[in-house]
């Protein structure tokens, strides 16, 4: 085909807001309902195009997200403006398209990202009214605080976070350094919002169950189980069973991703 007629490719960005809640996570899966593969498919229904939007990371089972960014080629002429409401006209509700834009051929969702943030929340209230269920922890029993903040202090910096990894093969779940365990973490803070304590934590990426392994360990600090200083002792074993428990998907959201 001449290039005079050849279909221009378009690098198109979205960012996506979802429940998890009813996802096998964001990875098409054979036989499972996944964010990838529910989004694929919505495109597919919109230009005829097989495509895999690739996204800036792999949210696991369960977990939220506010803003995932995804990218995909596509030859379709449709403009920029009116991607969201027609993909938003196919996608279920639990998935929503907030933006759409062409980018750089280069820019890629996973490989273009510098930084990324997650937030955990943890209801504290004694009861959890149903329709809050899915998307906190419903944590009720006596915690301190002040050590869980401690102790999540002392993660920041670049270490390897193999204690914090779950132990499978999707040991990188974020970036595509697959084989190191090494991260770089820039904020890791616990604070009391209403009801709710909630740990943030932003950095370069993030192992597979990296952020719940972490919560996890916050909580037997919380307990007074461990101390605050033992996080670091831990971080240092470079040891899955080191650490404390993961603590449930339902809690966990991705927050942004930084380019």
């Amino acid at each position: 085909m001449p290039d005079s007629i050849r279909p221009k490719m378009r690098n198109l960005k979205l960012v996506l807001a979802y429940d998890g809640s009813d996802f096998s996570g964001w990875q098409v899966q054979p036989a499972a309902p996944t964010i990838q593969g529910t989004l694929a498919q919505a495109i597919g229904r919109l230009t005829g195009e097989k495509v895999l939007p690739q996204g800036s990371g792999r949210t696991d089972a369960g977990v939220h997200a506010l803003a995932q960014v995804a990218t995909f080629a596509t030859a379709s002429p449709i403009p920029e403006a009116n991607w969201v409401k027609a993909l938003n006209d196919i996608l279920p509700s639990a998935i929503r398209v907030l933006e759409a834009s062409e980018v750089a051929p280069d820019f890629h969702a996973r490989k273009s990202a510098r930084a990324k943030s997650y937030r955990y929340r943890m209801l504290r209230l004694d009861i959890c009214q149903p329709f809050l269920a899915r998307y906190v922890w419903h944590y009720p029993f006596p915690l301190n605080l002040e050590a869980m903040a401690e102790g999540a202090a002392l993660i920041m910096g670049e270490h390897d976070f193999s204690s914090f990894a779950a132990v499978d093969p999707e040991r990188g779940m974020e970036d595509s350094l697959p084989r190191s365990s090494v991260r770089n973490v820039s904020l890791s803070a616990w604070q009391a919002v209403g009801d709710e304590w909630q740990y943030t934590i932003r950095g370069s990426g993030f192992l597979h169950h990296m952020v719940r392994n972490l919560v996890g360990t916050f909580l037997l600090v919380g307990k007074g189980t461990i101390r605050a200083a033992d996080v670091t002792r831990i971080l240092r074993a470079c040891d899955r069973s080191a650490a404390g428990a993961t603590a449930p998907a339902s809690g966990l959201y991705l927050e942004s991703v930084e380019y």
